[in-house]
């Protein structure tokens, strides 16, 4: 049980939770919804609001049962908080009766939820007398069961018939915190020998991969500040290499979608490139700056819209292009779990046009010779190998190279698909190498 603190009631908490819950209902990143609140409130709102996250599904499901009609949207989603948080007694953060208790304190001290208080007592009250039978009546409900969106379930049957179930499974998981060693600055030997002296438990994983046997803040990791690492997905970890091989010294290189800037950095770590970051976010652009500067590299950095070049390109043809394209974040459902119920069905087809533009606008920025990477944090096949299969279709002058495709999530519990090696545990990601060939 989290002990609650005399400076943060519980039931502000669940105040904000729910307020970050119903944020991304309306369409609102939860990252986005998380920073808008004050900072005081944020690491036990976050903490909350992951876990209702990962139990949404049979939150819903729970208050269909006891609900004729949904509550309005307020309630609605503090009532999901409070089921999400209660309905699996191993997992409750707080004992089940001061959750009810507080629950309905929040609403008591909302002006546009008082009226409802009386409501969610009785709705909670209910529940934890009948739980058992409510729950066991849930577990009918795919949603209840892998708490995922009905239409999110159905495409990963219909794309990974054989898989489907190991990746949602994977998908509620917690991810683990993946280290990359600067290598300019240390080694993966050195770096998991500061680890040790720092009483931190850690293992190496492929290339400069390093596991952390528990998540800790970034403060706490040995010359952290002066670069010696960055917190990066070990999937993440390949755009770079696969990239650069085949280039020769000195490349021109362009990271079409370069903020936060973690692939950028990588980029420059091994290699002494000339070095382009675009990003269209001046906001997201100072982070690659500011990561830049962490780690003692360099790059020209320039806020532009990498589907419009002829606002910023100078003629001048890229040995390389890094195209990170927005994507739906499918694959990283477990490090950003409000993203399963952000997503629409429609955001797939949006964004997979987005992409196609993209690919369209920088392919003839590429040098005869050059390579570029798409990748993208996605299962779903519209952004990953359809998309790459339509556009070799339309470019006979693209040549696809040997690339991982689709990356499938690897834990030790579900091993599906295909991953870095049976020992590495990453998000899920899509890669494609394309090489333009000589006319």
């Amino acid at each position: 049980m989290q002990p609650r603190t005399a400076s943060q009631p519980l039931w502000q908490q669940l105040q904000a939770t729910a307020g970050v819950v119903l944020a991304v209902q309306r369409g609102q990143s939860g990252t986005a919804a998380l920073e808008a609140l004050d900072p005081a409130q944020r690491p036990g709102a976050q903490a909350l609001a992951f876990q209702v996250w990962r139990n949404l599904g049979r939150a819903q499901a729970l208050r269909d049962a006891l609900v004729d009609r949904r509550p309005p949207p307020a309630t609605d989603a503090l009532l999901c908080t409070a089921l999400a948080l209660l309905w699996d007694p191993l997992a409750a953060p707080y004992d089940a009766h001061t959750l009810v208790n507080q629950a309905v304190q929040a609403l008591k001290q909302g002006a546009s939820g008082r009226a409802h208080a009386s409501f969610i007592n009785a709705c909670l009250r209910r529940f934890l007398r009948e739980q058992d039978a409510l729950v066991a009546a849930t577990n009918n409900s795919p949603q209840a069961l892998w708490n995922h969106p009905a239409w999110w379930i159905d495409l990963l049957q219909a794309q990974y018939p054989t898989h489907w179930q190991a990746l949602l499974h994977a998908a509620n998981g917690r991810a683990p915190m993946t280290l990359r060693v600067n290598l300019r600055k240390s080694s993966v030997a050195k770096y998991l020998d500061l680890l040790v002296q720092a009483g931190i438990a850690a293992h190496a994983g492929s290339g400069a991969a390093i596991y952390l046997d528990r998540a800790l803040p970034v403060s706490q990791l040995p010359h952290f500040a002066q670069g010696w690492v960055a917190v990066q997905d070990a999937a993440a970890q390949l755009a770079a290499p696969l990239l650069l091989a085949g280039l020769g010294p000195r490349p021109r290189i362009l990271d079409a979608c370069a903020a936060p800037g973690g692939k950028t950095a990588h980029v420059l770590d091994l290699a002494d490139a000339q070095l382009l970051a675009l990003d269209t976010d001046a906001q997201r652009l100072q982070r690659v700056r500011d990561n830049l500067d962490r780690m003692d590299l360099q790059a020209e950095l320039h806020q532009g819209d990498a589907a419009e070049p002829a606002a910023w390109w100078d003629g001048q043809p890229f040995d390389g292009i890094l195209l990170d394209a927005p994507c739906t974040a499918s694959g990283i459902v477990r490090r950003h779990p409000d993203v399963r119920w952000l997503r629409r069905p429609t955001d797939i087809a949006q964004l997979a046009a987005q992409q196609s533009r993209l690919l369209e606008a920088l392919w003839p920025l590429l040098a005869p010779g050059g390579r570029m990477v798409y990748c993208t944090c996605s299962l779903f096949a519209a952004e990953g190998s359809g998309q790459i299969s339509s556009f070799l279709d339309r470019h006979n002058d693209a040549h696809a190279l040997p690339a991982p495709g689709h990356m499938l999530p690897h834990p030790a519990q579900a091993p599906i698909g295909t991953t870095t090696s049976p020992h590495e545990d990453h998000d899920s990601f899509f890669y494609a190498l394309l090489e333009k060939r000589h006319r």
